[in-house]
């Protein structure tokens, strides 16, 4: 086990250390000039950092900088490149954003960029700029930037709460965290309402209605304690990086974090509630630890409970809780401390017990270790421990902590021990003649040796007391008595008895780091094992049956799998029955349904239903809940301990992301055979229209020939002329749209995008619609001043045309029919209306669908290709197209198109 002096780094750090530094070479370097509110001067001081920069021969660009009428802050921008804006028309106005296109063709070796949690305009390539400066880092190009602490994320609920003023423009913490440097910007709250009062932070009229909103001296003060922590709270973590890297073990007191350590003392759950309550008053994080000895693994299992119960409940009460094997309970609280950087020790006050007048408390042993850490007792309570436990429930012995086999186990080392003692004396007695009485006791002090390395270190004390006793006994004169006659021999005890408990102590302590160790290798092997076997598993059964054999391995326990249904019921996975009637694992469906749902454990050792026999851990993947694992332990007392839970959680992990791999696999396996089905269905449909596509084109040239005939056809025989027309042009039409659909959907079809007005194309489909119409009344309704729209204007027409086919099939003669156009937004809204029937009620979404028709069984002609074909290409359009229930009755069809900035005509 290292020692505390041991400064070797770990070679896992150090990798990841290397790691780090490679992928910070090559990214740029982000500074924040971070304050708490504006007018504090971050850009002030960001363009005087620059400046400097400039002098000593960097190149700076201003890419942002917003002044805000300031003219000290316009000043500082004399002398530097600035980056003109890009104009984006917005709704009607013009707009001046970041362009980050020119930044990075002009790649400055810093760009300043104001304002990091601005909103760019839509149609820009990030709709946040800290998108921007992420694209700018990534080309290797340093940037300052500034920020107040209300645009943080984690924060924005907390400053509208005080402000009353909700801010909507926010950046994610992992920005402001990943930052390389954030430089605090900050004034006394005092000063900046003098200087909004000065008109330095905005015009005149903006801060009058400013200081009677969010520049209250209020807000100010607890935005800047806000700014203030929030600085702190990264400082410290940079500190903490700093000394892993560099492998510092001494205590920093940077933070005032807590360490308590629980032991198996009555007064353990008042020294852990103590330090709760001196965590809260300090707004600090604390950790609590338990240091197992070899000492502590023989205390009986009662005891043991209590300890893992206080555990529990400082891991309730907010705590970072941890079992640490050390042989020494001092040495283990320091070394913990001194590598999570906590400053102060939170302990319970020894009793005043001493046997020995050298003998020292635990404070004097962690204040002698350990000087530079503040040390922290709590009082005992007024009752002694004994009258304490004697009062307190407790808590019974649960079955299978120490088997009967176990203590038959310990007693028989101690038989062999004794028999050991009396076989090396039968082989002594005769040696005894020949060799002097020194090398007889060599002989009894390596038996008591191989004892303590055998059997540990009571059966090695008692191997040297019974040696001391047999040496006397049998060899020293007068012998066969256990009186001494030369007193030199009491010292030869002495030693015997001294060899024989060192030797059992260094043994006990070797076969305990020996334990230690081998309890992290299995803990190690078994993740590896079911990372190893869930890696290679390709269906729910494989994950269920490797899920269940390892934890049955690693924490001899029964575990179930309980999945979801596509209604989101759990239900007994194939391995995983509900009721296991040979391992006594019955689950209830409920408390484990509750678990899935909240996302949180249920059972045993929670805070639901803690009474349970049976523990529920929801199986969270990176998407979502993928199911809930029961575990019932044979030992309940291995769900207990922090690091067998962590482990298992770790394994619940491990099964999650095995069961949404093996999901993902499944949902891409039936992506590919969809389109794979889709593909050849499409090929079909292509094949077969070019195929009908000719003699359809024959039958109608040979219907009108027949219709021009001399001498002309008898009435009869005209009608029938049209009819065959008629069909030839409808099974022509559906053909088409076959061809077209299949053309869309392979992507054959490539947009011929112009700037042309709206009218001409709605002109052009009514015209090519007119048969089909002649039978309603069309009405248009197109404003004069609709703008240039960029689109394809056969494939518009066609869509038009579809749509007129589409109410003229479905509504009856003399139906009106509405065209109707306006501008929305940033797009343009196109709606054919009609007065017929509507649509079925709940089918407007799937008429758009291929092959589906308004009416399941209808007389109407048709495939149902038509709306599918104007969906396709209002979409690759990048608008969209909606079917709705017209009010007052009827069915409309709307599609937008994103409007751009048409070209400018020169004037003549």
């Amino acid at each position: 086990m290292a020692t505390l002096t041991d400064q070797r780094p770990d070679p896992d750090l150090l990798l990841a250390k290397v790691n780090r530094q490679e992928l910070k070479a090559r990214r740029g370097k982000l500074r924040i000039y971070f304050g708490s509110s504006a007018g504090v001067g971050k850009t002030y001081a960001m363009l005087i950092a620059a400046r400097k920069l400039l002098s000593e021969g960097r190149t700076v660009l201003v890419g942002v900088a917003e002044t805000h009428g300031r003219a000290e802050t316009a000043a500082l921008l004399e002398g530097l490149e600035v980056l003109p804006p890009k104009s984006v028309v917005y709704r009607g106005k013009t707009l001046a954003e970041f362009d980050l296109d020119a930044a990075l063709a002009r790649r400055p070796q810093l760009i300043l960029i104001d304002e990091l949690a601005h909103s760019n305009v839509s149609g820009m390539r990030h709709p946040k700029r800290w998108q921007d400066v992420d694209e700018l880092l990534e080309a290797g190009i340093d940037v300052f930037s500034t920020l107040n602490v209300q645009h943080l994320e984690s924060l924005n609920d907390v400053v509208g709460g005080i402000t009353n003023v909700r801010v909507w423009e926010t950046i994610p913490d992992k920005v402001f965290d990943a930052a390389d440097e954030v430089v605090l910007v900050d004034i006394p709250a005092d000063e900046l309402l003098a200087r909004l009062k000065a008109g330095k932070v905005y015009v005149a009229q903006q801060a009058e209605h400013a200081a009677q909103h969010f520049f209250r001296k209020g807000n100010l003060m607890a935005l800047r304690e806000l700014a203030l922590r929030r600085t702190a709270d990264r400082v410290e973590g940079d500190v903490q990086a700093y000394r892993v890297d560099q492998s510092i073990e001494s205590v920093w007191k940077t933070a005032t974090a807590l360490l308590t350590c629980v032991g198996p003392d009555a007064d353990a759950e008042r020294v852990v509630r103590a330090a709760a309550r001196l965590a809260g008053q300090l707004n600090t994080e604390w950790h609590a630890i338990y240091v197992e000895t070899p000492t502590l693994q023989r205390l009986s299992p009662v005891r043991r409970e209590i300890i893992l119960a206080n555990l529990h409940l400082a891991q309730e009460l907010g705590a970072m809780t941890a079992v640490i094997a050390n042989a020494d309970i001092a040495e283990g609280i320091v070394a913990y401390a001194r590598k999570n950087n906590l400053s102060k020790l939170v302990i319970g006050r020894d009793p005043v017990r001493r046997l020995w007048p050298w003998q020292r408390s635990s404070g004097q042993r962690l204040a002698m270790l350990a000087p530079d850490i503040d040390l922290i007792e709590i009082g005992r309570a007024e009752n002694n421990a004994r009258e304490k436990r004697r009062e307190s429930p407790q808590l019974p012995a649960l079955p299978g902590i120490e088997s009967d086999g176990r203590r038959k186990a310990k007693r028989l080392r101690y038989l062999w021990a004794a028999l050991s003692c009396g076989g090396v004396t039968l082989i002594s007695i005769p040696l005894a003649t020949r060799f002097d009485r020194s090398n007889i006791v060599a002989i009894f002090i390596l038996a008591v040796v191989l004892v303590g390395v055998r059997l540990g270190r009571g059966p090695a004390a008692l191997a040297a007391v019974l040696s001391v006793c047999g040496f006397d006994f049998f060899f020293v004169p007068p012998r066969f008595s256990f009186a001494v006659s030369d007193f030199q021999y009491l010292l030869t005890f002495c030693i015997m008895l001294a060899v024989g408990l060192i030797a059992g102590q260094l043994t006990a302590g070797l076969r305990f780091q020996a334990r230690v160790a081998a309890h992290r290798e299995e803990r190690a092997g078994s993740l590896y094992e079911i990372a190893r076997d869930l890696s290679g598993a390709v269906e729910v059964e494989q994950v269920v049956k490797i899920s269940d054999e390892s934890i049955r391995r690693t924490f001899r326990a029964s575990a179930a799998l309980l999945l979801p249904d596509a209604g989101g019921r759990l239900m007994s996975a194939a391995n995983g029955a509900a009721k296991r009637a040979d391992e006594g694992l019955a689950v209830e469906i409920g408390t484990a349904q509750w678990a899935f749902d909240r996302g949180q454990p249920a059972g045993f050792a929670t805070d639901t239903l803690p009474g349970s026999e049976v523990l529920y851990i929801p199986l969270r993947a990176p998407t979502q809940a993928r199911g809930v694992l029961a575990v019932k332990a044979h030992n309940p007392r291995m769900l207990r301990i922090p690091e067998q839970r962590q482990l298992l959680d770790t394994f619940a992990a491990l099964i999650a992301i095995a069961l949404e791999r093996v999901h993902y696999v499944g949902v891409a396996q039936d992506a590919l055979l969809q389109m794979e089905s889709e593909r050849l269905r499409n090929s079909l449909l292509a094949a077969l229209s070019h195929d009908l596509r000719t003699p359809l084109t024959v039958l109608v040239g040979l219907a009108e020939s027949l219709a021009r005939t001399v001498p002309e056809l008898s009435g009869a025989q005209k009608e029938t002329t049209q009819a065959i027309q008629d069909e030839a042009r409808r099974m022509s039409t559906m053909v088409s749209n076959l061809l077209d659909m299949a053309r869309i959907e392979s992507g054959e079809v490539t947009l011929n995008l112009q700037w042309q007005p709206l009218e001409e194309v709605v002109g052009a489909a009514l015209e090519a619609a007119r048969g089909m119409l002649q039978r309603h009344t069309v009405v248009v309704q197109l404003p004069r001043d609709l703008p240039l729209v960029k689109f394809d204007a056969v494939l518009i027409e066609r869509v038009l045309v579809n749509l007129f086919e589409n109410a003229s099939k479905y509504t009856p003669p003399g139906s009106t029919v509405t065209l109707s156009a306006q501008v929305i937004d940033d797009h343009l809204s196109v709606a054919v209306a009609d007065n017929g029937p509507g649509l079925p009620a709940g089918r407007e979404e799937a008429v758009f669908q291929k092959f589906t028709r308004g009416a399941r069984e209808s007389a109407t002609p048709g495939v149902g290709l038509g709306l599918a074909i104007c969906r396709a290409i209002i979409e690759s359009h990048q608008g969209r197209i909606t079917a709705a229930q017209r009010p007052g009755g009827g069915a409309i069809f709307t599609f937008t198109l994103p409007l751009g900035l048409p070209p400018r005509i020169a004037d003549g």
